[in-house]
């Protein structure tokens, strides 16, 4: 009797804790389907971020110092996720998108002020997208007459034709292919150890062409239409406060896989073109190029196509942030939820914003780098704004209730914001007054992002 009741205590055991880990299961499988429910805007808003632009400013640091600047990436990160983690809390608690809250605390002279400069800037950058795809598609001998006007069409169709679902999983899977700079990375061979250490490990030197190229590290970190489109993102997906904390998660891996690839691009550079001395490289075609006789062609090809892919992510979602940032400032319907004819305004916004950025780069001997300055200098303009506007929403209690912002995390915010202020007006005083201090660092096009 002993014996069987031993038995049976013991089956009785086991069963209860089959139970439990049914249930801790059945629980797992909740949260991780609420957590990829939620996950898209800011894994896909953080890696745009690594748009053409960034890339060869990445470029440029790691072929002209090698691994000095790696250690600037922690702080980076740590910008990137405060910056978007503040309208990630908005859209989810609100409701509302950036432009829509701007409109109604503010008033319509300050949401006009923030559209003409989206417009303006956003255009210019959309212009930098399409050159990446014409220099990346020049590595496997595509003239840009071919690659750029086909590059808009499948642009212009994958946002026009599909659903919000159905393009932002095509925009995940973008995210993705940002993996072939990290088989670069490692076709390069580079120093593991040495890198590890640069990357912990501050190595500063007080010299112009350093320090300039640190500002413009810094400066491709936060670009003002992230915010836009981040919190219209999560507004879009109709992700409420109950979800949260997975909206505050997505961000977290955004900002650090972001970061995770820029290191890997900046390691790429410093194992074959600092090594060997070929440090006068200032845009990313041109590395492509290089790393063929470096690192194999495989190794060179894997960064072209990391070139085509983050263009062709950038050129879909920085015209849409503004059609969205325009039409929200407005009250127009917008959306990738809203068909063609529920939201004309919005998809002729984008529309115009891919032709007219295609275009100019049709233009033979089109001035790219002084169309690349001066909204580099309009985003300078714009982007102190934009993060005061969202400093004062985001401390609200009136709008946000209980999720103001806590004392430790506006210290933070506001210091972000400070230094990144700071940084962006020394930018364009270089940019404007000290043409020649830029050139310190290669060119214009590869500091500005």
């Amino acid at each position: 009797m002993n014996t069987w009741g031993t038995l049976t205590d013991t089956f009785s055991r086991l069963a209860s804790r089959g139970k439990d880990f049914n249930r801790r299961t059945r629980t797992m499988r909740r949260r991780l389907a609420v957590f990829f429910a939620v996950v898209g805007p800011g894994l896909i808003t953080s890696n745009v971020d690594n748009d053409a632009g960034g890339i060869a400013v990445y470029t440029t640091s790691g072929a002209q110092f090698g691994y000095a600047l790696l250690w600037s990436l922690i702080p980076m990160t740590i910008a990137l996720y405060v910056s978007e983690e503040m309208c990630a809390r908005m859209g989810v608690v609100t409701g509302k998108g950036l432009s829509d809250l701007i409109r109604e605390e503010f008033g319509f002279r300050s949401t006009f002020f923030v559209m003409i400069a989206a417009f303006v800037v956003d255009l210019s950058n959309t212009v930098a997208e399409f050159a990446g795809v014409a220099a990346s598609m020049q590595i496997f001998h595509v003239s840009k007459y071919v690659s750029v006007p086909l590059a808009a069409i499948a642009v212009w169709v994958l946002v026009v034709r599909g659903s919000y679902r159905q393009v932002e999983k095509i925009f995940l899977v973008a995210c993705a292919f940002y993996l072939s700079y990290a088989v670069s990375a490692f076709l390069a061979k580079p120093d593991w150890l040495v890198a590890a250490k640069a990357t912990v490990v501050p190595n500063i030197h007080m010299n112009a062409p350093y320090l300039l190229m640190l500002i413009g590290l810094i400066g491709t970190t936060i670009a003002p239409w992230q915010f836009f489109y981040l919190q219209a993102g999560f507004v879009e997906k109709r992700v409420g406060p109950r979800q949260y904390k997975h909206a505050r998660m997505d961000v977290l891996v955004g900002s650090i896989s972001c970061m995770a690839i820029v290191f890997f691009i900046m390691v790429c550079c410093a194992a074959t073109l600092n090594a060997h001395g070929m440090t006068d490289i200032t845009d990313a075609g041109q590395a492509a190029m290089a790393l063929v006789p470096l690192a194999g062609k495989w190794a060179g090809y894997l960064f072209a196509f990391g070139l085509l892919n983050a263009s062709l992510f950038a050129a879909s979602i920085l015209p849409l942030s503004t059609a969205h940032v325009i039409c929200e400032g407005l009250g127009f319907e917008a959306g990738l939820d809203r068909k063609l004819k529920e939201a004309p305004t919005f998809y002729s916004l984008y529309t115009l914003l891919i032709v007219a950025g295609a275009g100019i780069i049709m233009i033979p001997k089109a001035p790219l780098l002084k169309i690349l300055v001066l909204s580099q200098v309009a985003n300078g303009v714009w982007l102190p704004v934009v993060l005061i506007f969202i400093l004062l929403l985001i401390n609200r209690r009136d709008l946000m209730g209980d999720h103001v912002n806590t004392l430790a995390f506006n210290i933070i915010a506001w210091g972000s914001s400070i230094l990144m202020i700071i940084l962006t007006l020394v930018l364009m005083y270089v940019s404007i007054f000290e043409p020649s201090a830029a050139g310190l660092s290669g060119s214009l096009l590869s500091i500005f992002h």
